[in-house]
């Protein structure tokens, strides 16, 4: 089982993304993501995003808002992922051209669909417009996703 976060840093019209292409073996490679990673031993997932933030991005976020718990069933064909899902809206510093991921992009947040994402990540990214906290399941299969389910509480 793996434990991991997800953010989206946004502006009143844009979020942050990573095009993925820089890591070899990356089985997110050509895909647009979130930032965030895997939690390190003792380190709580608040603690996690911030620092996984500031090492992708070079921004140190403040407040991050946990808007969901995702679950990916052996969604590397191993393992199971557990992903905590945060946006956030308040950050200083100066964006790095160095991210170890990829190519850091402001995108207009309405835009986000024309991106090459996951077929997930179409689903979920609507689900933080939401008010309510969300515990989705997505299931894939060689990357593919076969269904999905999920609860608002």
């Amino acid at each position: 089982m793996k434990l991991a976060t997800l953010c989206y840093v946004q502006t009143a019209t844009h979020t942050l993304m990573v095009h993925r292409n820089k890591k070899e073996n990356d089985m997110h490679e050509g895909k647009w993501n979130g930032l965030g990673g895997k939690l390190e031993p003792g380190e709580s997932p608040e603690e996690c995003v911030i620092r996984e933030v500031l090492e992708e991005s070079g921004l140190q976020i403040s407040a991050p808002e946990l808007k969901g718990v995702l679950t990916f069933p052996a969604f590397d064909g191993l393992d199971d992922w557990y992903v905590f899902v945060f946006t956030a809206n308040q950050f200083k510093g100066d964006l790095t051209s160095d991210c170890p991921e990829g190519d850091l992009e402001w995108i207009d947040t309405d835009h986000l669909n024309r991106l090459n994402l996951w077929d997930g990540d179409r689903i979920f990214l609507e689900w933080l417009k939401q008010e309510r906290f969300f515990s989705g399941k997505f299931i894939y299969d060689k990357g593919q996703l076969i269904r999905h389910s999920v609860i608002f509480y």
